[in-house]
């Protein structure tokens, strides 16, 4: 069943990477078939939540039997993209651009980061694993040769979005931003932010309200 990216909400396009990872769980514990309880009790989303979602790409489980582990799986795989190897540049050679570069947890998920650069003179040359510290300058010509169209961003805040211009400018469309900034892309490129003060802030506003209630009560 084909459907238009576009006529998905981002939001379930978001779980299915967390419903194909619980899945490829199940597989390995040797678990065979699952219902949509039992599979957002993993996850924490509702059983009806998840039908709902998988109702955008077909039927894929029957009433009373549940879900074939194997089966679904290969599915949301293959709606992600995931039967083929996605070369990845990494722009940032900083700790957290080096940290990301060694995980060795995106190529056993279908990413592989084939390129690190950095446009500090220092940094230039150094091997991270199999991988060495190309200056920025070599960027444009790696991602035209190798059809690359995703990228990573490590980058101190000021730089992301030069950064960014000049990886959508030769043809990346798809960015993972660590920089704690919000960048502007043109239509018809995505990007996703992370920034993990953000995250901690959203949380730590919780436990304010916890030890506001604790002082008061």
């Amino acid at each position: 069943m084909d459907v238009s990216p576009n006529a998905i909400p981002d939001v379930v396009v978001r779980r299915l990477p967390i419903y194909a990872r619980s899945l490829a769980y199940l597989a390995e514990e040797g678990v065979r078939s699952v219902s949509s309880q039992e599979l957002g009790e993993r996850i924490g989303v509702t059983a009806a939540q998840i039908r709902k979602d998988l109702s955008y790409f077909g039927e894929f489980g029957k009433q009373g039997i549940g879900y074939n582990v194997e089966y679904l799986l290969g599915h949301i795989r293959r709606i992600l993209g995931l039967n083929e190897a996605w070369p990845v540049v990494l722009v940032g050679a900083g700790h957290l651009g080096r940290a990301i570069a060694r995980y060795e947890g995106f190529r056993s998920r279908g990413i592989d980061i084939v390129g690190v650069f950095d446009a500090d003179p220092t940094k230039i040359g150094m091997e991270l694993g199999k991988l060495r510290v190309q200056p920025n300058t070599d960027l444009p010509a790696m991602i035209r040769q190798q059809h690359i169209r995703l990228a990573i961003v490590a980058v101190p805040a000021h730089l992301a979005q030069e950064v960014v211009d000049g990886l959508v400018e030769n043809g990346v469309q798809g960015i993972l931003n660590y920089a704690p900034v919000v960048v502007q892309v043109p239509e018809g490129v995505w990007v996703r932010h992370i920034d993990p003060v953000a995250l901690l802030h959203s949380m730590t506003y919780y436990l304010a309200r916890e030890e506001e209630r604790a002082h008061t009560g």
